[in-house]
């Protein structure tokens, strides 16, 4: 049987590994916790996956390779497909017309359909945007469902950083590859965790601002995920007061019983990205580099998994393959 080390044990490794596993090859993956938890970006996202709605932005390729996201993750972990609803106040409506342009597979809604999707909404809201074909899951509970899927079938779980004597290994460290991908940057991502006993939301929504756009996703039991804030910087140790006040004062304009809210959590880490923020995979004599999901990570991983697979066994340079390093 075939074997492969992987550097990193967030959503890009365990991805990977799953698809390598999925083909018969052995796998070890050293991670520097050994399993996954808050030292990895992974933990820390919105797990939406919305391939549509972040076409509104993204280039091509994220709603090409996104839409294959969901029927991927349905086979390793629960995946609710409750669709996602994009609104705006009626004052921003020249935004949500112009996110009605650049997306497709929507629906338009009226004040009323909006409130019969989600009643705690109201009828605050006179259109939005419904991407019913859109889906979202649990990043932490996805995250340790591979763990232990990628245990039961036998996989190396190593709790150490890359031992200097490997020399034949799957890089997916993320922004700690930096080291050997020099035009890789971070991207400051900041969120909160949420609990209100007095809102029950059932789908993501993305409320548009020309400031502070926000999404927020349910994770149930009355806990919901803020997010999140795209900044260009290298810290990645807190969040500031100026996010956190914009992020509660959207979510209260989704619904005033928000601010009532009792906060869980606060997260901040780096995305990785390139300057397209499309991932890319590099391959370097026996070393394969796979990284650059950006805010995508959950949505590209499995594409991304699959074509360094194809390229790891038969040689297949699929769309995210850079030649870069030859």
């Amino acid at each position: 049987m075939d074997d492969i080390s992987i550097i990193g044990g967030g959503v890009a490794g365990l991805c990977v590994a799953s698809e390598l596993v999925a083909r018969g090859v052995q796998v070890r993956i050293y991670d520097k916790a050994g399993k996954p938890g808050p030292h990895g970006c992974s933990w820390w996202a919105g797990g939406m996956l919305a391939p549509f709605c972040e076409s509104e932005s993204a280039e091509e390729p994220v709603r090409i390779f996104g839409s294959q996201a969901t029927g991927w993750w349905q086979q390793r972990t629960k995946v609710v497909t409750r669709g996602s609803l994009v609104l705006a106040s009626a004052r921003d409506t020249a935004d949500l017309n112009r996110f009605a342009r650049l997306t497709e597979a929507h629906e338009t809604l009226d004040a009323d359909a909006i409130a019969r999707l989600e009643p705690d909404l109201g009828t605050r809201f006179p259109r939005g945007l419904f991407f019913a074909d859109e889906a979202h899951i649990n990043p932490r509970q996805a995250l340790s469902d591979l763990y232990e899927s990628l245990v039961q079938a036998g996989a190396e779980m190593i709790a150490s950083t890359t031992p200097a004597s490997l020399n034949r290994y799957i890089d997916c460290r993320g922004l700690s590859a930096r080291d050997s991908m020099a035009d890789l940057r971070g991207v400051k991502g900041e969120m909160l965790i949420i609990r209100s006993d007095d809102i029950a939301m059932t789908r993501p929504v993305r409320l548009l601002h020309p400031r502070m756009p926000l999404y927020i996703v349910p994770r149930g039991d009355g806990i919901y995920m803020l997010g999140a804030t795209m900044i260009e910087s290298q810290d990645s140790q807190r969040i500031t007061a100026r996010s956190m006040l914009e992020l509660l004062s959207a979510a209260y304009a989704l619904n005033p019983a928000f601010g009532e809210a009792e906060i869980l959590e606060t997260g901040v880490d780096l995305r990785p990205a390139f300057n397209d923020n499309l991932p890319k995979i590099r391959r370097a004599g026996q070393v394969i580099y796979a990284n650059g999901l950006f805010r995508h990570g959950y949505l590209l991983a499995p594409s991304l998994a699959r074509q360094v697979a194809d390229l790891y066994l038969d040689n297949i340079r699929g769309a995210f393959v850079d030649e870069t390093f030859g």
